[in-house]
């Protein structure tokens, strides 16, 4: 049997930008990104701590080191500036794997920078 399962989970980052005016996904730092095992174009799913929202969308890769979380296109209009977000990304496992599989979860400071 395959599960799905938690695979990485970006902690409580704080949204820097929302561009509705955007083809759409959600741009993240490169930092982040490599910490979070999270590839360009892999789907996520992001949680608004501030609205409840749940939505899914893309990942494009943000300039390193920057601390850019910005939502573009439709997900601009489900966060604020300002608003903290947890942002996961899933995998396929077989069953016995999954039971094995301890996720990579990052808790980035308050400027969504690594905490070294």
């Amino acid at each position: 049997m395959i599960i799905e399962v938690l695979k990485s989970k970006l902690h409580r980052v704080k949204v820097t930008q929302a561009e509705l005016n955007y083809v759409g996904s959600i741009t993240i730092d490169e930092d982040l990104i490599d910490a979070a095992n999270i590839i360009p174009n892999e789907k996520v799913q992001i949680v608004n701590n501030n609205n409840g929202a749940r939505f899914e969308t893309y990942v494009i890769k943000g300039e390193r080191g920057s601390g850019t979380i910005c939502l573009n296109g439709a997900t601009a209009r489900l966060a604020q500036v300002g608003d903290i977000v947890i942002i996961m990304s899933y995998a396929y496992m077989e069953m016995e794997e999954a039971k094995q599989y301890e996720p990579i979860l990052i808790f980035p400071d308050g400027n969504n920078k690594l905490i070294r």
